[in-house]
């Protein structure tokens, strides 16, 4: 079912983090801290990136959700260009981290990767930070509430919690789960990717990857049916034009690219993207709750069919 009862009415506001506390419902006092300027923007290896990253970790803690091995935390670093202009550029190297945990479903064999990533852009040189409130913190609290779903309701199969870092500029954090598994992981059989589930003018969200997928569509209607808000399947075909198919744009392209069905769930850019106004104060709360909504509903009816998504033979 639809989580409804968690469309709250909440007053507006930009409170400071340490004030985001007293928020409700969880996933709006989240999505304020996330998107706080203590968080300074959450730049790939920079102190705000690390202090949301502790906070995912708290509350991934506080939730129940397991780590994989000893620690939620895995490092990874890749090298960059230090002036992505140009080509000769002289390179440096990137330290990110990745926060990965597990909740054991009743097959054991196969996970569901859920994910989002919890970098940002950072701030100006004058100083004025880019929160991404809509990019990505609204996709990180609907990762968390997802996670406290499955906590309250067992999955089928293992749920994979992955908050990627570093996904600014190339989609490292997933790539380098792509190309190096974690380790006591089961495999990763399907990606369920948000990315900016906060603002909508027109009040729609969409579904990416059943173009891929078609066995999605189904799961799809069915979920739009019920939802508060309007979701529709779209912008993942190749017709050319690359800003309609959203394949490769966030981190369901490294899974993609590998061969691992995804859906991801995301509005369409608007005029707050990658701008110092991507603030907390212009999320609307009704929306995102119904987004966070039509988000665990997705993983819910994903798991539950996993053998039909994936077209395994006797599957109905």
């Amino acid at each position: 079912m639809l989580l409804s009862a968690l469309l709250l009415t909440t007053a507006l506001a930009a409170p400071a983090a340490s004030d985001c506390a007293g928020l409700e419902p969880q996933p709006w006092a989240d999505l304020c801290v996330i998107s706080s300027d203590e968080m300074k923007g959450r730049l790939v290896e920079s102190e705000g990136n690390a202090r949301a990253r502790a906070y995912i970790i708290d509350r991934l803690t506080e939730i129940g959700v397991q780590p994989v091995g000893d620690s939620y935390e895995q490092p990874f670093s890749f090298e960059r260009a230090i002036d992505f202009r140009d080509e000769n550029s002289p390179r440096e190297t990137i330290n990110a981290v990745n926060v990965i945990g597990v909740i054991p479903g009743r097959d054991r064999s196969r996970a569901i990767a859920v994910t989002a990533h919890y970098d940002h852009v950072g701030q100006t040189e004058e100083g004025e930070i880019f929160n991404g409130a809509d990019d990505n913190a609204s996709g990180v609290a609907a990762l968390l509430a997802a996670a406290a779903h499955f906590i309250a309701n067992p999955p089928e199969h293992d749920i994979l919690i992955m908050a990627f870092d570093a996904e600014e500029g190339g989609l490292r954090g997933a790539r380098e789960v792509v190309a190096n598994p974690v380790e006591g992981a089961a495999p990763v059989v399907f990606n369920l990717n948000f990315d900016m589930l906060g603002y909508s003018p027109d009040n729609d969200i969409w579904a990416a990857g059943p173009y891929h997928t078609p066995a999605l569509h189904p799961i799809v209607e069915a979920v739009a049916e019920q939802a508060s808000i309007t979701l529709a399947a779209g912008y993942d075909q190749p017709d050319g034009d690359p800003r309609n198919d959203w394949t490769l744009l966030s981190d369901q392209g490294a899974f993609h690219a590998a061969g691992i069905p995804f859906l991801y769930l995301g509005v369409e850019d608007h005029e707050h993207y990658h701008q110092t106004t991507d603030e907390f104060e212009t999320i609307n709360s009704e929306f995102f709750l119904g987004a966070m909504s039509v988000a665990i509903e997705l993983a819910e009816r994903i798991d539950a069919d996993l053998g039909s998504v994936l077209g395994e033979a006797g599957q109905p």
